[in-house]
């Protein structure tokens, strides 16, 4: 962990703490920067190393885009495509190479992603199969097409560093390999229990921590009347395919099949491109998953690969494991209750919004109010 800069403020002590955050992925990581760069005192924990593979944030890349359907995300992306370029601004390394965006499929969906991207402003193009397939040979397409220029490929695992070091550059005391046995609510304080024998009191905790929020916050906010949603835990299985193509050939691109289901994928420099189905894995015990694959799945996202994707080698994929936390509406769920935060159900598309979400629960954390979509 780098050191405070001269003229910073030397890292909190534990009677000093203004916030607890637990979780160290994007989400956060984050919080803990946004907190901190507010002046706040703050200590991360994290149950494993930095930069692990056991959660959501794991891995080089994801996607940055703004064809949601929906108003509120549309919105949201706008903010976040700003706080990407501060953010870079900040850190001082490039995070997000913008790429552009394609979207294809059942006219429906596209034509719902045209009608709320035309609602906030945001140029995109609708273009015909042959236009498409002209401009992005390592793709075959269907239905309609639209792109727009305003989205691209998130260096994720530098984008989580550069969040640390900036949180620990403004004073965050950052700590990994240390789990949170439990959680006391005492009214106005919460003490958080670590796996070393230490107890934290502090007057408020930012629980980000994804897949892990039943089991470690849902007793105390259903203590304080209120439920988490069911939050479905899956483990899905994209993979890498070695590219036939230049890097620079290949878009962001999330794929609406006509018959069904939702695919996405870009390229990962260094590694192939990345493709895979959205939220259809098994449900699975966060701390008790084994990783193995679901021939079934790989022998399925090899068929889809063959014949939508042919820009690749698609007998030659490179299974990536990693959790979704689903929430039932696939709605982000951040609110608060007294002196804890919670945030998880990112549902598989939250790390495009990592810099506007450690704000917004910079936010909550310091008595402000939820956004109305995702309060519980």
């Amino acid at each position: 962990m780098p050191h405070a800069p001269a003229g910073r403020r030397s890292t909190p002590s534990t009677s000093q703490l203004d916030h607890v955050v637990i979780g160290g992925g994007v989400v956060g990581a984050a919080a803990a920067r946004s907190l901190a760069a507010r002046g706040e005192q703050v200590l991360l924990v994290e149950q494993h190393d930095r930069g692990h593979e056991h959660g959501s944030s794991h891995g080089a890349t994801r996607i940055s885009r703004m064809g949601y359907t929906e108003p509120d995300y549309v919105t949201l992306t706008q903010r976040a495509w700003d706080a990407w370029a501060a953010l870079e601004a900040a850190s001082g390394r490039t995070l997000l190479d913008r790429t552009g965006a394609v979207d294809h499929g059942r006219p429906e969906v596209i034509d719902a992603i045209a009608h709320a991207l035309e609602r906030a402003g945001v140029p995109f193009e609708r273009l015909d199969l042959d236009e498409a397939a002209a401009r992005w040979p390592g793709l075959a397409f269907e239905g309609h097409v639209l792109a727009h220029g305003t989205a691209g490929r998130i260096r994720s695992a530098e984008t989580i560093e550069a969040l640390l070091d900036l949180a620990a550059s403004d004073g965050a005391a950052l700590r990994f390999g240390v789990r949170v046995t439990g959680l006391d609510d005492h009214g106005d304080t919460v003490t958080v229990h670590l796996d070393d024998g230490i107890a934290v009191t502090t007057p408020s905790v930012v629980a980000a921590v994804g897949s892990w929020a039943p089991t470690l916050v849902g007793e105390v906010f259903a203590g304080r009347g209120a439920s988490l949603p069911a939050i479905r835990v899956t483990q899905e299985q994209p993979a890498h395919f070695p590219s036939h193509l230049p890097d620079d050939a290949w878009p962001s691109f999330v794929h609406y099949p006509l018959d069904g289901g939702d695919v996405y994928g870009l390229l990962t420099p260094g590694e192939g491109v990345k493709v895979g189905f959205h939220g259809i894995g098994p449900v699975v015990d966060p701390d008790a998953r084994d990783r193995t694959p679901v021939a079934a799945e790989v022998e399925r996202l090899q068929a889809y690969v063959a014949r939508f994707v042919p820009g690749v080698d698609a007998t030659a994929p490179a299974l990536i494991s990693c959790l979704y936390d689903n929430s039932p509406s696939d709605d982000f769920v951040m609110d608060r209750r007294g002196p804890l935060t919670v945030a998880t159900g990112f549902s598989g598309h939250g790390f495009k919004f990592a810099p506007v979400l450690g704000e917004m629960l910079a936010d909550l954390a310091t008595g402000g109010v939820p956004h109305p979509r995702f309060a519980l």
